[in-house]
């Protein structure tokens, strides 16, 4: 599949199957963020997967919209801080650019290996940082429900503005 309709067919999935993700899957979609670039290629992220019932219940409590809690696993995403490049001139911390850049990875690898995906920022951060242990460093930056899509379901469209309205040549 070429790259373009790989991304154009990815969409955020609302509605999961129960279906378990089996482990040769997982381990392409991790590589997939493993193998993503980072400044000055410093990776400063990790990735927590939860799948057992405990850990299904936190991510839960730290989001509560209903329509997560019928995904078999997540992907917490976290940044850290300490091993982040900064930029010189302002100190402008790359953490969540490199994390984002792993994310959409993830997201392209599950696709493509028939997995449905949802990018889910507006959680409750300090519970998610309590819930999973993680040091004053480390900031989980994006949840990711993944598992196979509920089909069922209406699949939203993807809004997008005209190309025009989003290209500028040489100058604003």
């Amino acid at each position: 599949m070429k790259l373009n309709d790989l991304i154009a067919q990815r969409s955020s999935v609302r509605h999961y199957l129960p279906n378990k993700i089996e482990a040769e899957k997982l381990a392409y979609v991790l590589e997939a963020a493993h193998l993503a670039p980072s400044a000055v290629n410093y990776q400063p992220w990790c990735f927590i997967i939860v799948q057992e019932e405990e850990g299904c219940k936190k991510i839960h409590s730290c989001y509560g919209r209903p329509w997560i809690q019928s995904a078999p696993m997540y992907i917490i995403a976290c940044a850290n801080h300490s091993e982040s490049w900064k930029r010189a001139e302002d100190n402008k911390d790359h953490a969540d650019i490199d994390v984002s850049i792993a994310v959409e990875h993830i997201c392209l690898a599950a696709t493509e290996q028939g997995l449905g995906t949802c990018w889910v920022c507006n959680f409750d951060l300090k519970a998610c940082k309590e819930a999973f242990n993680l040091p004053e460093e480390i900031e989980p930056v994006v949840i990711i429900p993944i598992g196979y899509p509920d089909l069922a379901h209406d699949m939203n469209p993807k809004k997008r503005k005209p190309l025009e309205a989003i290209i500028k040549y040489e100058r604003y």
